[in-house]
Formats: structure tokens, sequence, C-alpha cells
């Protein structure tokens, strides 16, 4: 046979099998494969490796329960993905949305369902009204947070604390206070360190993202991630200096100043446990422990201690930094009001929790049900904040969040820039359109 033949040949057979598929199509196909597929509703994010395991974990529960058929797809690409795909009118009937301006974006474009009465109720009784907000956009409600992250802790030597006396600060004056005497004791108050590689500098940003909203509060925050205020208006200016206050200051840092754009971020929380310690304070977020020593990881609850980084101002409370994904709806399928609902509940949160990894704010949960006292710890802190913002360098244009802003506290820190230079060259690339 020859190629011409050949080519007929597979079109004929091709032919063949479209016009059976549209037989069976009229013949009642699609009235079947529509009824199969009605429980089935899509759920996309970036949850991989471990993390998707676990979420599966709680999406089957919900499936048996519901005898809905939840199916999560994550992806290393989400990000890029879910844009092309809501673009092209294929979004999935559900994402988890990492980014709170994702879901804004959706929301202005009319990409996304307002969350139904029922599911904003579930949310209003059993979440602080900070939650509501951040899933809010122009009135209405889109976003059910579930799993969450913390940033703003400070991480301590149990045991060494304890043979010092030393007790946990609550306000920045008790804090000054207890530094002062780590510093008579002839020891470091803080190991404190910014390298990582390309990235180098953002634990910093972090550090100013907290004094922000310790000093500043919330609104001013806000005004300053959007660029209503300037980079380097005097509010930031004097949340920088607050951190001066510590970085710059060679009794209060280990190594000093110079020691802090050279020293690796994993490794920063290392000399808290050494033996003797050399420092007594590492501020950093909940994933730290995995770079503590394996002696210390492998008893963390004897070795280690946690506390919130104390208020500044008794009017902005405790609050929290940290990142979170919150689940939106492109759909109004049946089953999609359900699933979300089900995520404002304990039930939805209990088998990740007692593996560990993760955070939850909902008002409800059993501490006793996180595998260890330090996250008990943390989510008491996390679900008693009355101020919760995400990480401000991650809501910034690429430019400043990415780039400047790392640089800045670098320069900063190494004293090579003052605050006021530091903020304003960052200011400076803040891009005009």
């Amino acid at each position: 046979m020859n190629k011409n033949k050949k080519l007929i040949s597979a079109v004929a057979v091709t032919g063949a099998l479209l016009a059976l598929a549209g037989c069976t199509k009229k013949e009642g196909g699609a009235k079947a494969s529509s009824k199969s597929e009605d429980k089935t509703i899509l759920v996309s994010g970036s949850f991989r490796g471990e993390e998707q395991a676990r979420f599966e974990e709680i999406v089957k529960i919900f499936n048996e329960k519901t005898g809905y058929n939840v199916v999560y797809e994550g992806s290393p690409d989400f990000e890029v993905q879910i844009q092309v795909q809501t673009e092209a009118g294929t979004p999935p009937d559900i994402a988890a949305l990492p980014q709170p301006g994702t879901m804004k974006r959706f929301a202005a474009a009319g990409y996304l369902k307002p969350l139904e009465a029922d599911v904003v109720a579930a949310i209003s009784s059993n979440y602080a009204p900070v939650w509501k907000d951040l899933g809010s956009y122009d009135g209405k409600v889109y976003g059910v947070f579930h799993r969450v992250n913390a940033k703003s802790f400070v991480w301590y030597n149990k045991k060494e604390w304890a043979e010092r006396g030393y007790t946990i600060p609550t306000t920045w004056d008790e804090l000054k206070a207890l530094q002062d005497k780590m510093v008579a004791d002839g020891v470091s108050p803080w190991s404190v360190g910014f390298e990582s590689g390309a990235a180098s500098g953002w634990p910093g940003t972090d550090w100013l993202e907290d004094m922000m909203l310790r000093t500043a509060g919330p609104d001013v925050y806000d005004k300053w991630v959007n660029h209503e205020i300037a980079f380097d208006d005097p509010a930031v200016v004097q949340a920088l200096k607050i951190c001066g206050d510590i970085w710059l200051n060679d009794k209060y840092v280990y190594g000093g100043h110079s020691n802090i754009v050279t020293l690796n971020y994993g490794d920063s929380v290392k000399p808290i446990f050494e033996k003797p310690a050399k420092a007594m304070m590492n501020r950093q977020g909940n994933f730290i422990t995995g770079f503590m020593q394996d002696e210390i990881q492998a008893d963390l609850e004897s070795n280690v201690g946690v506390f919130a980084l104390p208020s500044y101002d008794s009017k902005w409370g405790t609050p929290v930094l940290g990142g979170g994904d919150q689940f939106v709806a492109f759909t109004d399928k049946a089953g999609v009001k359900e699933f979300l609902t089900f995520l404002t509940t304990w039930e939805a949160c209990a088998p990740w929790a007692r593996i560990g990894g993760a955070l939850f704010p909902h008002k409800d949960q059993d501490f006793n049900d996180y595998g260890n006292s330090l996250e008990r710890e943390i989510a008491k802190v996390l679900v008693n904040a009355t101020v919760f913002r995400f990480d401000a360098s991650d809501l910034m244009p690429t430019e400043v969040g990415s780039g400047s802003f790392w640089t800045g506290m670098v320069n900063y820190a190494s004293g090579a820039e003052s605050a006021e230079e530091a903020l304003k060259v960052i200011e400076e690339t803040w891009p005009t359109n």
C-alpha cells in the first residue's frame, strides 16, 4: 500500500470512529456522561508533594461524607496556569489562590462567583473579622482561607532561658529591657542572617514589615503596599530605624552588624542552640524549625520555645505577618458551596494539623490536635490576632519586592546606607506605570 492509500485509509477509519462516537452521544451517551460528571468538582492550586497528599486526605473526607467527587490538581506553574485558563474561559470550579491580589484582579474582571450566604455565614462565625476582610473585594466576599503560614515569631533555646531565668516579653519595652539584661549577662540577644544567594535581604523585608504593622498599623501598611504613600514615607523611616536599633547595635547582634549580611538565614537560628549558646533569639517564620540542628529537631518540644514578636503600640495588639491560600469559586456548580463551607470547619483541618507543617485560623479548632506544643502556641497567636497581613514584598511589583527592597535591607544593615538613603533608593525603583 502506498503512502496516499495509507493516508486515505487512516482518514476513513478516523471518520468512522467519529461517526460512531456521534451516534453513541445521540443515543444517550451525552446524558450518561453529564450525569456522571455532575458530582465532579475540580480544584486546582499550588499544593504538591507532601502538601498535596495532606490536602487530598481532607478532600477524601468530604467526598465520603457527601458523595461528591472533588478532584485536586496541583501544579508548579499554578499562578501562570490559572491566569491562562481563566482568560481562555476554562478555569477549574475552585482554585486556591496564594496571593490576595490575584483574587481581587479576578473578582474585578468578573471571573469569580461571590460566595453564597451560607458560606459567608460560616466564615463570619468561625473566623476573626480580618479573614473575611482579606477575602473580600468591593463589598463582596470571595475567598475562604484554609491553610496559612505565619512569620512574626521569635525562637529561643528553652533550656538556656530556664537556666538564665529569662521570661517572655509581651511588649516592646519589655523586649528592650530583656535585650539589655542579656548584654549585661555577656551574651548577644539576637542572631540575624540576611544571606540567601541572589535573594539576600528578604529576611530584612520581613523585619520591616512586622515593624510597620506594629508602629504604623494595618491601614498605613496597606497604603505602603499599594504605593499610596511613598516607600520612604516618614512612617516607614521610623519603622526601619526601630529595626536598626537592633541590627546596628553590635552588642545586640551575634557577630555584629557586619555578620548580618553574610550569615545565611537558615543558619542564623543555629547559634542559639550551640553549647555554649552564642545568641538568645532568632526572629523567623514557622518553617525555621527545619533548619535547626538535627538533635534539636529530634525533640523540639523540650529544646525550643517560641513567642510572638511583641507589640509596639497596644492599639494594634500583636499583629501577625504571613501568607495563606484562599479558595475561590469560578462556577456555581452543585457541590462548590458545600465544599467551601466544609473548608471553614475544623474537620477539614484537623488531619493536616495532626501531621504538622500547617496552621489554620479557624476559631473552633482544637489546639490539642496539633502535633507539638510549638505549633499549638503559634496557632493560638494566629487565632487571637486582630491584625493579619500578607507579606508586603510579595505583593509589591517585582522590581521592588524581589529586587530593590532586598538590596536596600542589605545596604542598611551593613551600614552602607542610612534608613533615609536606603528607602529613597527603593522609592526611585517603583515602576511609574
